[in-house]
């Protein structure tokens, strides 16, 4: 799910490994043994192996997302100053090496803009001169380069891109402007077919939001269709929460709880994910890659659809939807309340 920046910095430097032992024509007995110890040297001496500076960008881009996206989170207010000057030197270095590492740049803009609608704005004015740019590395790898190895330099090279049109997705649906979302959406399509970057969780959110039932379910078929290498026929968090939150703006209330008992049925530890509703703050170089129908699945999902849990007002200061689902939640599943009861009350004594 989504994208991994350590897996994609080790796709990186095998490519680049690869291209080195063809350049420098090496037997086969000798690429045996150099492949063999390349899992070593990449985890104990990767300055040892061959990289260009745009690997090292790269690199640094991946060391500032585990920074940003999972230790800062975490983080006292003295711990969290440092982490951010930390990660915001790597990515001016990103930037130093490689001016293209649009990753880096997308980043930066992250920390520079005051408010949700100026990141929007800004990301749009960035976004088709980097969709040009990639599009162009992932052409030239895909003339130069034959076979599994220039498929995969393609979707490297049309990664960046991706994510930025994932974040412009994510703050369009943020900013208001559901329909856009769903623009950004089919434009990701066009550079990644499968949905690699998980976009459709996003359009799900929005055409919740636009209450279109009819375009929620072609997403979800087209969904099951892609599968993009899901453990099994299931719909998404993201598409039954969106489908749950129409039936209760349709005011179909057993429909709705006929969703959230198969979301609770589907995912681990359902019911107590919906009763906390915790937010987390969304990561900053892609959605956080997390195991599908994991609990870690469904926590983000219940996060990103505040959106939806909190529309309207109820007299507890929830979102009508939000308070609803945490009722319906404890009564499906008690167990889970009284746990999510008992833990509370340890950490306010």
């Amino acid at each position: 799910m989504a994208f991994n920046p350590d897996r994609e910095d080790y796709d990186r430097m095998v490519v680049r490994f690869m291209e080195d032992l063809r350049d420098r024509n090496v037997d086969d007995l000798d690429i045996e043994q150099e492949v063999a110890s390349f899992g070593r040297r990449y985890a104990q001496e990767r300055d040892s192996l061959p990289q260009t500076d745009v690997e090292r960008a790269f690199h640094l881009v991946a060391t500032a997302t585990s920074i940003i996206d999972y230790e800062l989170p975490f983080a006292d207010d003295e711990q969290a100053d440092q982490l951010i000057t930390q990660a915001r030197n790597m990515l001016d270095e990103a930037v130093a090496l490689d001016p293209n590492c649009f990753d880096a740049r997308r980043m930066k803009i992250a920390a520079m803009v005051p408010s949700f609608e100026a990141h929007y704005d800004a990301l749009k004015q960035v976004c088709d001169p980097t969709c040009a740019a990639c599009r162009a590395d992932a052409t030239k790898a895909a003339e130069e380069l034959s076979g599994e190895i220039g498929a995969l330099v393609s979707r490297i090279a049309l990664r960046p891109a991706v994510r930025l049109i994932a974040t412009l997705a994510s703050k369009a649906v943020i900013c208001g402007h559901n329909r856009e979302a769903i623009a950004w959406y089919r434009r990701a399509l066009e550079l990644d077919p499968l949905d690699e970057g998980d976009i459709r969780f996003t359009a799900a959110i929005a055409y919740a939001k636009l209450e279109d039932e009819e375009g929620l379910e072609q997403l979800a078929r087209d969904s099951r269709a892609l599968g993009v290498g899901r453990p099994h026929d299931e719909d998404d968090a993201w598409v039954l929460i969106s489908r749950m939150a129409i039936a209760y703006k349709q005011h179909d209330l057993a429909a709705a709880r006929t969703v959230l008992k198969h979301i609770i049925k589907v995912y681990p530890n359902a019911a107590l994910t919906i009763i906390a509703m915790h937010e987390l703050p969304d990561g900053v170089f892609a959605r956080l890659y997390v195991e599908p129908f994991s609990e870690d699945e469904l926590i983000m999902a219940v996060s990103e659809c505040t959106v939806l849990f909190q529309e309207g007002v109820d007299r507890e200061g929830l979102g009508s939807l939000g308070a609803w689902a945490i009722r319906c939640a404890r009564e499906l599943d008690p167990s889970a309340a009284e746990y999510f009861d008992r833990v509370g009350e340890r950490r306010n004594d």
